[in-house]
């Protein structure tokens, strides 16, 4: 890499940071993997900006960002492309009635395939990658070889919580990624996103990002909760409880009911977001009661006896 070309990096990555809260060290390590040409697997549950990242570089770099979804019913042809049938019978197979998939258009575009739950995808499916990984081009039967331009990239993602329905990759899809964990943030840069994404101020406000941010981090920490809630939970959360304010005439959180709607708050925010243990023999709205009792009457509890 030239210096002219480092400084360019190093001008992107503040241009970028300016758009993010926190991830500074991720934001440069995913940058730098991709600026050096590399392909590279975000590993991280849901909700950890792993999406906001890989948006900001690509809007940086004016290129284009396309989600394929993981999954069982992903196929090769999915990702690669198909001949239009309906053409195909009028006109038999040609380069002109081949239809591009995901990996062809980023290929084509020059743009980053950004494969979610990677490890959801069938064996097969992932092996289509290999060549376009390893020689950034692909040969598509009766249509020819696909050559990728410069700024192509795959990128994966993956939930190292959640194994279900989950394949193992094999050593070659390995080989080919760089790996990077993307973990939850601290509560303080959470707070963070969520006054940047809900525009919460004043007193309410400030109360209700600092507890919706508690309780949904509690979420992550609960002994019956596999998979606690991303702070997309909080965002809600907030989101939610402002409107339950307004029609509860709620407008201080010193106010009588503050609390009960906070707790309505996160039944709709959250209940759906936990995924309990499968030997534990509870349900959501009972594990948030349990977090709500101990946010709002025994740790305050514990902090002012008497």
């Amino acid at each position: 890499m030239t210096s002219e070309s480092a400084v360019d990096v190093a001008a992107t990555r503040a241009r970028i940071a300016t758009h993010l809260v926190g991830r500074e060290r991720e934001l440069e390590l995913t940058l730098a993997a991709v600026a050096a040409g590399r392909d590279i697997v975000l590993e991280g549950p849901p909700g950890t900006s792993k999406t906001t990242m890989l948006k900001a570089i690509t809007e940086e770099w004016g290129i284009p960002l396309l989600f394929v979804e993981g999954n069982a019913d992903l196929t090769p042809a999915k990702l690669v492309g198909h001949h239009n049938p309906a053409r195909v019978l009028r006109e038999d197979y040609s380069a002109e009635n081949f239809v591009a998939g995901p990996l062809v258009e980023a290929m084509q575009q020059g743009g980053f395939l950004y494969i979610e739950e990677f490890n959801r995808a069938p064996e097969d499916t992932l092996n289509t990658l290999l060549t376009a990984m390893a020689d950034r081009q692909i040969a598509v039967p009766r249509v020819g070889t696909i050559v990728a331009k410069p700024t192509f990239r795959v990128i994966a993602s993956m939930n190292p919580y959640d194994n279900v329905g989950t394949t193992r990759l094999s050593t070659s899809v390995h080989d080919r990624l760089n790996r990077l964990a993307v973990d939850y943030q601290d509560a303080e840069a959470e707070e963070g996103i969520v006054r940047l994404r809900t525009g919460a101020a004043g007193p309410l406000g400030d109360r209700l990002v600092s507890d919706a941010v508690a309780v949904t981090r509690a979420t992550r920490e609960h002994p019956d909760v596999r998979q606690g809630s991303s702070v997309r939970g909080a965002i809600d959360c907030v989101l939610v409880a402002g409107r339950l304010a307004e029609l509860r005439g709620i407008t201080d959180p010193l106010d009588d009911g503050y609390t009960e709607l906070v707790y309505d708050a996160m039944i709709l925010a959250l209940s759906g977001r936990i995924h309990l243990d499968e030997s534990v023999d509870s349900t959501p709205e009972v594990v948030l009661r349990e977090i709500w009792e101990d946010h709002f009457i025994l740790l305050p509890a514990a902090a002012d006896p008497g």
